[in-house]
Formats: C-alpha cells, sequence, structure tokens
C-alpha cells in the first residue's frame, strides 16, 4: 500500500524568468506531521501555492496517495483532499462558527435554500471529532483568536481534507492557545490526517513534527527524522553557513586619528535623551544597547529631526549643523531605517521601485517629469547590490517577504547616499537568513566608509557587527565600550542590566 499521501517530484517554477523552484523533491507520509523550513523567499509558499492549485509547476509531478494528479486549481486540490488553513484567516466575523464552517460549501434544503440548522449540525460532529467543545451558532468575531484557528481547521475537515497544509499556524495564538492547538494536531495525526507545519519557530518544529524538510534558494537541502536532527543544525541548513560563522565578530581597523564623521554634543531632546554625547568614525560601526525605554529610539528620531533637539548640537565632519527635520537630516548626509517598517518605513500597496525611489523623486526630475528609465536603473541595480528577491521591481512591496521589504528599506535609505545611517531594530521580524544577510549588508556599508549606528535589542547581534558601543539608560549615556571588552552575549546582558 503506498505510503505516501504525496510526493512532488523535481518541481520547477519561474516568474519572469526568474526560477524560484529547482527541481525540488517533497513527500509527505500518511499520517505524518512534515516540517518545511526556510528563510524568507527559499520557496516555501510556492511550493505549497502549487500543491494547493494556486499556482501550475513549470515541470515536476504530483502524486496523491500514489496516483499522478493534475492540480490547476484550489477547486482540484480540495476534490483531491488537500486543505491550507493560511497564517491570515480567511474568515468573516459576523457570521456563526457553522456559517464559517460551511462557507461557500452551504448545504442546501430541497428547495434550494441554505439550511442553517444542517450547517449547524455537521459542525457540531466535527467538533466532537475534533474533541473541542464550540457552540456552532456562536458569532465568530465575540471568539478569541485561537477559536479561529479551530475554526478554520474545522472548515478544512468539512471539506474531508485528508492533507492539511499550515501556514505559521501559531503566529497570532497565546502559549495556551498553542498548546491546546498541539493537541488537537497530534489527534488528527492519529485518525491518519497527514500535515505540513510551516514555521519559523524551531522550538515548536522540535516539539510537534516527525521529519523536517529545509528549503535555501528554491532547492531542498536536507529532508531527515526530526530526531535525527538539532536545532543548530536546522539553521545552519537554513543560513547556509553555521551561525557561528553568520554572527562571528571580525574585527575592523578604525582610524581614530582622523576627524569625527558624526560628533554629538549634549544633545537634549524630550524626557528620553538628555544631555547625550559621542563620536562616529568614518567606517565605523557604533552599537546602542539598553533596555525598553531607555531612550535609544528617541535619540535616533532626535538625529533624524523628528524629535526637536532642545539643547546640545551636531557636527558632521567639524560643521555644525542644524536638523529641525527629516529633510534636514538627509540634507546633513543621514538617513534613518526605523522600527517599524510597514508603518514607517514602506508604502506597503505602492511597488518596490516606488518605495526604493520615494527619497529621490526630486533628482529624477526632468523637465517637471520624472525619468521612469533612470528609475528603472536606480531600482534594479539596488535589487541586485543588497539581493532583493522579487519577479518584478513593479511588484507591491506588501507581498514581498519581512527580510525582502526590509531590504526595500535599507536600499531606499542608501540611494540618498548618506554619510551616516542610523538603523533601528534593522532585523526585526526577519528570520535567520535574511538577518545574516542585512549584517552583511552592515558590513559592507561601513567598509565603504559610511558611519553606521545599529540599535538593536538582540545582544547577538550587536556583538557581531559592532566596533564599539554605547549603553544607554533613561535617556543619558551610562558607558561606553570598545568591542573587544565583551567576551559574549551574558558579559553584554549584564552590563546593560549593571547600567540600569
Amino acid at each position: 500500500m503506498e505510503s505516501f499521501a504525496v510526493r512532488m517530484t523535481q518541481i520547477t517554477k519561474s516568474f519572469a524568468g526568474n526560477r524560484v523552484l529547482h527541481g525540488v523533491d517533497f513527500t509527505l507520509e500518511k499520517g505524518e506531521i512534515h516540517a518545511l523550513v526556510g528563510g524568507n523567499g527559499a520557496g516555501k509558499s510556492t511550493l505549497m501555492k502549487i500543491l494547493e492549485g494556486v499556482y501550475s509547476a513549470d515541470s515536476g509531478q504530483i502524486e496523491v496517495d500514489g496516483r499522478p494528479v493534475q492540480i490547476r486549481s484550489a477547486q482540484d486540490a480540495r476534490a483531491l483532499g488537500i486543505g491550507m488553513i493560511f497564517q491570515e484567516f480567511s474568515l468573516i466575523p459576523t457570521l456563526s462558527v457553522a456559517q464559517n464552517v460551511f462557507l461557500t460549501q452551504e448545504p442546501r434544503s430541497g428547495a434550494g435554500l441554505i439550511n442553517d440548522r444542517e450547517s449547524e449540525h455537521r459542525t457540531r460532529a466535527i467538533f466532537a471529532e475534533m474533541e473541542e467543545k464550540i457552540d456552532p451558532r456562536a458569532r465568530l468575531g465575540d471568539l478569541s483568536t485561537g477559536y479561529w484557528q479551530l475554526t478554520e481547521i474545522a472548515k478544512a475537515l468539512a471539506q474531508e481534507a485528508r492533507v492539511l497544509i499550515m501556514d505559521e499556524p501559531t503566529a497570532s495564538l497565546t502559549a495556551t492557545e498553542t498548546e491546546s492547538l498541539f493537541g488537537l494536531i497530534r489527534k488528527l495525526k492519529a485518525r491518519g490526517i497527514s500535515i505540513i507545519y510551516i514555521s519559523h519557530r524551531m522550538e515548536e518544529i522540535f516539539r510537534i513534527t516527525d521529519r523536517i524538510t529545509v528549503l535555501r534558494d528554491g532547492q531542498r537541502i536536507v529532508t531527515e527524522q526530526t530526531s535525527n536532527l538539532t536545532m543548530q543544525q536546522v539553521i545552519d541548513h537554513i543560513v547556509g553557513q553555521t551561525m557561528e560563522q553568520a554572527f562571528a565578530w571580525r574585527e575592523r581597523q578604525i582610524d581614530r586619528g582622523v576627524a569625527p564623521l558624526l560628533e554629538v554634543r549634549g544633545i537634549t531632546a524630550g524626557h528620553r535623551v538628555r544631555g547625550v554625547s559621542f563620536s562616529l568614525y568614518p567606517g565605523e560601526i557604533l552599537g546602542i544597547a539598553g533596555l525598553m525605554g531607555s531612550g535609544r529610539t528617541e535619540l535616533a528620531r532626535a538625529l533624524f529631526g523628528i524629535d526637536q533637539i532642545e539643547a546640545g548640537e551636531i557636527l558632521v565632519r567639524g560643521r555644525r549643523v542644524d536638523i529641525r527635520s527629516p529633510e534636514d537630516a538627509i540634507a546633513a548626509g543621514f538617513s534613518l531605517v526605523p522600527e517599524d517598517r510597514r508603518l514607517q518605513g514602506l508604502v506597503l500597496d505602492h511597488s518596490v521601485k516606488d518605495n526604493l525611489l520615494l527619497p529621490l523623486l526630486q533628482r529624477l526630475r526632468q523637465g517637471g517629469f520624472i525619468d521612469d528609465s533612470k528609475g528603472d536603473q536606480v531600482t534594479q541595480s539596488f535589487v541586485n547590490s543588497l539581493q532583493i528577491k522579487t519577479d518584478s521591481i513593479f511588484k507591491p512591496v506588501r507581498l514581498l517577504s519581512g527580510g525582502n521589504q526590509q531590504k526595500v528599506v535599507i536600499g531606499k535609505w542608501l540611494a540618498t547616499e548618506p554619510d551616516v545611517l542610523i538603523m533601528d531594530e534593522p532585523t526585526a521580524g526577519v528570520d535567520i537568513r535574511a538577518k545574516t544577510e542585512i549584517l552583511g549588508v552592515i558590513r559592507r556599508l561601513a567598509d565603504s566608509g559610511k558611519g553606521v549606528i545599529v540599535i538593536s535589542s538582540e545582544p547577538a547581534e550587536l556583538l557581531a557587527v559592532s566596533d564599539r558601543m554605547l549603553l544607554l539608560q533613561d535617556g543619558t549615556l551610562k558607558r561606553e565600550m570598545n568591542r573587544q571588552e565583551i567576551s559574549s552575549e551574558e558579559e553584554l546582558h549584564h552590563a546593560v542590566q549593571a547600567a540600569h
């Protein structure tokens, strides 16, 4: 008897000439929980969308229960017993649980009318099989996120799914709701349902899955029993090098005998920046550490002209500059990669090109019109140099992975050719591989002679790139340290705690 619920063989897929899957093999055994992991842009979503019928593979073969199949639509996938539970719920909060479970598949009466009573009866039976107690008549919007997730699963089971694809299923759940979900997943497995589990959360993967497949750059790197792998090995496969290599500090030669690129003398701004002084030299990476509320972000905002500087002065290459607005900061050679890229760094519905060129519109004007050809060239150059994974510079930036969105924000400000680049939590919300790529970008910028200020809550990140570090507490500078003085994350953590 065929042991595989799904077998995908030599799957390839390209978009606009850009190949994103290179002959990928993937198998899912019956009654198995199989983790599919990889960095942003590794090909996980594309592979699963092919299985779900959203995309068609360019080449390769798919078998379900041992039979070759053609999956051209979501309806084809559903007919084969394949259901996908997306990270963003496809539910309507104003409808009842039962109405959501049978949405677009409603039972009908003999007269052809929707039979809500039958929907409720079937929904109650499905939840009984799941060993969950939920009132089918409850309005979904009145229930917690955990119940939304259970409703999504019930919706798939109502369509007789034998294969469930779960995309970041715990992203919106509390710890208690996550435990409940894990219990349900184990029950589904016991019933012979096969589950593909996509998640960035390594601890979950090692708790709940039987096998792990790692994709990187559209290729399958490894498939192995979870029990035969360590978390570190999986991370190394995702990144393509060991974490020790990716986060290894490389001592850099900084000439502090020359004039500082930036001098900050006793600046005060609001209640969170009080009399802060420091210098930044050409080619130097200055890390800023401190607990939440220490004034790290407020210092960045003051330097970039978002918050008003009430006292003190700023000098760039020995010349005093007055920064009262972001426009003043940009003119003085500053740029800021903000803490929240989605709210502060991007116009999500606009294209990669529009976002990258936003600070350059005046430069690209010729006779009152934007030079589109030059804009395309500039955009493509940053897409190439920062290795932004997109099939088109005209693609809405909201459709990119978190790591590639962050690279667009970085590229946008590099396009202004700054002398000083301020980066506030530059790797927040991106996967481990994207983190290492962004750290590489930071090092290259400093190697080119720019001054870089990195604000981060992650000690490993600061230790990986900083030449010097400033410790802030309550808006004041408590300590300055050379990187050589710090031997470990624990030592930096203790130094931050001691500063408070």
